[in-house]
């Protein structure tokens, strides 16, 4: 069964940082594609950041203006959401994915970051 717990959220000032992290169970993660997503209240869900071809690649949303950086840790089945210079609008439910070989897709129950002063 496939289970992702993330962690790390809270309340942060703008230009501040924060580092989220997902563990994973149930399946190969050396070979999953991961990512994270972000969702803000009224809003649809967004791709932030992936690690794709088991770890060998990485891809960011554009239109992220915080820094964000996507990495793996494969001896812990984790995968983290590095975030610096976050502003109002990085606030949102942010959620771990893993999409199969067969595209299906599988998500955590999301950590909140508030971005305020």
């Amino acid at each position: 069964q496939v289970q992702l717990v993330e962690s790390g959220g809270g309340l942060v000032q703008p230009g501040g940082s924060l580092n989220l992290s997902c563990v994973a169970s149930g399946f190969d993660f050396t070979k999953a594609a991961m990512s994270w997503y972000r969702q803000a209240p009224g809003e649809e869900r967004d791709f932030v950041a992936g690690s794709f071809h088991a770890g060998a690649s990485t891809n960011c949303a554009r239109y992220v203006k915080s820094q964000i950086t996507i990495t793996r840790d494969k001896a812990n089945n984790t995968v983290y959401l590095q975030m610096s210079g976050l502003k109002a609008e990085g606030t949102a439910l942010y959620y771990c994915n893993e999409q199969d070989y067969r595209d299906r897709h599988y998500w955590g129950q999301g950590t909140q970051v508030t971005v305020s002063s």
